[in-house]
């Protein structure tokens, strides 16, 4: 499982992380590319116009843990970082997740204990 959260886009039969920079792209990779430049060890930058870009989504992935549902915004070492996305304060407080920013709840859950993995782009 593969977990993605942030922007992607399509460019030159690939896709990459992306961010939005006006009317252009920017490109990440983990790798050397031809026409990236190294940006910091292990991320490859490229800025290309909009209109070069086959698609650009935003991409979010959604568990449910402990029967909840979530958002996955990471993963470190068979752990994943989630959020809870219920909108219930006392239910995310009866989990005991770390009340993060106000009313935004995360907590760090085995790999093995999430269900129902699945991605959605917007």
């Amino acid at each position: 499982m593969s977990v993605r959260h942030g922007f992607y886009a399509a460019w030159h039969g690939a896709e990459y992380e992306a961010s939005p920079d006006g009317d252009c792209v920017r490109l990440y990779t983990s790798q050397p590319v031809d026409g990236f430049r190294q940006a910091a060890p292990d991320r490859w930058v490229q800025v290309v116009p909009r209109s070069e870009v086959g698609h650009f989504r935003y991409v979010l992935t959604h568990c449910t843990w402990r029967g909840e549902p979530f958002v996955v915004l990471g993963e470190h070492e068979g752990w994943l970082r989630v959020e809870y996305s219920g909108g219930e304060a006392p239910v995310a407080e009866g989990l005991g997740l770390e009340l993060f920013d106000r009313g935004v709840y995360q907590a760090w859950a085995s790999r093995h204990e999430v269900e129902d993995v699945r991605e959605e782009s917007v």
